[in-house]
């Protein structure tokens, strides 16, 4: 039988220099899809799972890059890498960064794709949500910013509207004591079975990743830090997958929040 030839159709790239001109191009286009690092885009397009009517590309647009500090918070630009997070007196995201992929995807994996992207699986977000953090997005409409917690609303879905963009994500910059941990079949260059990140300040909070349809958020007193284990565990939703079992994420949880306790608390 002759082997059906397959066609794949032109993507076409947009290229803004200016803040300004992306918004323009993202308000005339607003089924571009954004791309900086590539690392969760290209993958869709290489194994045809997408294929959009254009990609936005914001690597030449300098606003949204660096970071900066000031006011008691820090505000991490959508282009910032993971190899430049980790060098950013953030524990947690430090520590997370460090397990992302190899240099080559840390060099080019950036804050603002992983917030994009919305996984459940995202490094990123369970240590920015245990900071407090905030997204600010923009159109030609104007900004608005919302907690992280309110812009995740499902698996890799989020409140960015057709016309808008990430701009940055800011945190509290005293954050306490802090770290993040994940479990997966290796220990680097690894989706996370699950994970989890922990402050521990006035009182213990935790973040956990791949246990639910959105990073979880689970708050205590410091007094409940001998209980807050089981109650991390029980706030978490998994599934059964390829990559683990429900009660093996949920035993997970449980074993990483007690870690996390004892190198915090120590």
């Amino acid at each position: 039988m002759q082997e059906e030839a397959t066609t794949l159709r032109a993507v076409d790239v947009l290229t803004p220099r200016t803040l300004e001109e992306a918004l323009r191009l993202k308000a005339e286009v607003p089924q571009a899809v954004p791309i900086q690092g590539g690392t969760d885009v290209m993958v869709e397009l290489n194994f045809d799972r997408a294929r959009p009517a254009a990609l936005l590309n914001l690597n030449e647009v300098g606003e949204l890059c660096g970071w900066s500090r000031a006011n008691g918070t820090i505000t991490l630009g959508a282009g910032l890498t993971y190899t430049e997070a980790m060098r950013i007196q953030l524990p947690a995201l430090a520590e997370a960064s460090r397990t992302v992929g190899g240099p080559q995807i840390r060099n080019r994996g950036t804050i603002g794709g992983n917030l994009g992207t919305s996984s459940p699986a995202g490094d990123a977000l369970p240590p920015l949500l245990v900071c407090d953090a905030r997204v600010r997005v923009a159109s030609v409409r104007g900004e608005r910013t919302l907690p992280l917690a309110d812009f995740v609303v499902g698996v890799k879905r989020n409140a960015l509207a057709a016309d808008e963009l990430i701009l940055d994500v800011t945190v509290v910059s005293d954050a306490g004591r802090q770290t993040f941990m994940k479990v997966g079949p290796r220990n680097a260059m690894v989706i996370s079975v699950v994970s989890l990140a922990l402050r521990a300040d006035g009182e213990l909070t935790a973040s956990f990743g791949s246990a639910g349809p959105v990073p979880g958020v689970v708050r205590a007193p410091l007094a409940d830090a001998e209980s807050f284990p089981e109650q991390v565990a029980a706030a978490a939703s998994p599934i059964d997958d390829v990559r683990g079992t429900a009660a093996y994420r949920r035993h997970a949880l449980r074993v990483l929040t007690k870690r996390a306790l004892e190198r915090c608390l120590a």
